[in-house]
């Protein structure tokens, strides 16, 4: 989670949503550590920028933090040697707010009167601000700018008896998208906030109980995928099993449709539907909904790829992979000079000629942001020989930012927020250019249409309709909750 000035989006140097967070926890074995090892290194694609695990071996706890990637800091034997204990989690981030620096990678871990707590989370608090200055009126001092601190002062202020009351007391203070994921001496916690905005499952290793943000998670470790953590429900596992609990007034769930889009692995399996399945129909609905004449259907690599697929069967033009991605490239790549600069998005992609040359290609991405990289690609594929270029995007146009765990730009940096349809064409120089309707998008989860009155999922990203309120956001409701829970403290 980021520091404006820290984000690739702030600098222009990317063009692309950056997934969230991945959390991962197991509770009952000996190599705790390589297990949770093994299931963040699944959930890379949700965090490529920094990493930690924390342990406890039934008297101490001991930290792991690195910023990097999972692979480059701990596969190594002596990192793992020093995570001790049969329990453990860990968290895998792409920093949304707070710096990348090592103070806000996460688990976050405190020494509270009744012992150490560690704390994951996965998604964004709308009113960790408004939190966070109320806690500093009462002398809370904070030592990193990530807005999951504000969890760890809110457990530790509580005057609640015990770590479940406690818990439940802090959480119940705050607002917007968390999955967490907690660790105390005794005690695995997990708990999805009220609308099920942010996944979490609940798996379980030859009598292990597991959490992890994605089915994909368990699978690398030939776990069992037993339910998804309930929106709203809490999991307290410990030694004698598990327990849920219930904290919040019970809601209708809102899950981040965007999940089905683009941020889940193709091979998990979300809220019950398969996403690589949900992609496929994601491409017949636009199709269906965006006809063109044309030769063959590339998809823009690699999340474009599974909507490409069902484009094409669902519209009878063939299928190719006419471009091609280098997936070595990581976003500490050389910083190009001035000389190669033109290469731009080549070092990412590449146009397979062969395929595309003379032909009239109908392009496949999951979304738009900036615009900036469509126009790359576009370009690329034309100077690869295509005869004409159509755009189809496996989503509705995004017209607003997301404030529940998602790297975005501000609204007036969105394209779409800014541009109708046809101006976008001309942006982006395309022949045609289509979008998923918003219905579209929810036909192809398995529903009917979008209930307008009280959406099934969160899909602010592309109706501006948030499922929260944004205290952070909003200066006069800063000030109310301020006085309220200065009030209540």
């Amino acid at each position: 989670m980021a520091d404006a000035d820290d984000t690739p989006f702030s600098s222009g140097a990317d063009d692309r949503f950056h997934d969230e967070c991945g959390v991962f926890g197991i509770f009952g074995r000996p190599d705790a550590a390589a297990i949770v090892t093994l299931g963040l290194h699944a959930l890379q694609h949700r965090g490529q920028e920094a990493a930690g695990i924390v342990s406890f071996d039934g008297h101490k706890f001991f930290v792991e933090r690195h910023i990097g990637l999972i692979g480059d800091n701990f596969t190594k034997q002596s990192v793992l040697d020093r995570l001790k204990g049969n329990r453990a989690i860990g968290h895998t981030r792409y920093a949304t707010t707070g710096g990348a620096s090592i103070r806000n990678i996460q688990p976050l871990f405190a020494e509270l009167a009744e012992g150490g707590i560690a704390v994951a989370h996965n998604g964004n608090l709308t009113n960790a601000m408004t939190v966070q200055r109320a806690l500093q009126k009462q002398g809370a001092i904070f030592t990193s700018t990530s807005d999951t601190e504000t969890i760890l002062h809110l457990i530790a202020m509580s005057r609640e008896a015990d770590i479940n009351s406690r818990f439940i007391d802090a959480v119940r203070q705050i607002e917007g998208a968390f999955s967490l994921v907690a660790l105390t001496a005794k005690k695995m916690i997990g708990c999805r906030d009220p609308l099920g905005i942010r996944p979490l499952v609940l798996g379980d290793l030859d009598g292990a109980w597991i959490l992890a943000s994605e089915t994909c998670a368990l699978d690398i470790i030939g776990a069992r995928f037993v339910r998804d953590i309930e929106p709203g429900e809490m999991v307290v596992i410990t030694s004698k099993g598990i327990e849920s609990f219930y904290p919040f007034e019970k809601q209708k769930a809102r899950f981040c449709i965007f999940e089905y889009v683009y941020f889940a692995r193709p091979d998990s399996t979300i809220e019950g539907r398969n996403v690589y399945t949900v992609r496929k129909q994601i491409g017949v609905e636009l199709a269906r909904e965006n006809p063109v004449d044309a030769d063959i259907v590339v998809p823009v690599p690699d999340s474009g790829t599974p909507a490409a697929i069902g484009f094409s069967q669902a519209s009878g033009i063939p299928f190719e992979l006419g471009i091609i991605r280098n997936h070595y490239v990581g976003r500490t790549f050389i910083q190009p000079g001035d000389s190669i600069r033109h290469m731009g998005v080549k070092l990412k992609h590449n146009a397979n000629r062969k395929m595309i040359e003379g032909k009239r290609v109908v392009l496949v991405d999951d979304s738009i942001v900036r615009g900036t990289t469509s126009q790359k690609i576009v370009q690329m594929v034309r100077d690869a020989g295509a005869r004409e270029v159509h755009m189809r995007i496996a989503s509705p146009p995004t017209r607003a930012s997301c404030f529940y765990g998602v790297d975005t730009p501000e609204k007036s940096k969105l394209l779409a927020s800014r541009m109708t349809v046809e101006e976008m064409a001309d942006f982006i120089r395309v022949d045609s250019l289509g979008f998923l309707t918003i219905d579209g998008l929810y036909r192809a989860v398995g529903e009917a249409a979008r209930d307008n009155a009280l959406p099934q999922y969160c899909d602010a990203c592309f109706t501006g309709e948030y499922p929260t309120r944004l205290a952070d956001m909003e200066g006069s409701e800063n000030v109310r909750t301020l006085s309220l829970l200065a009030s209540n403290s």
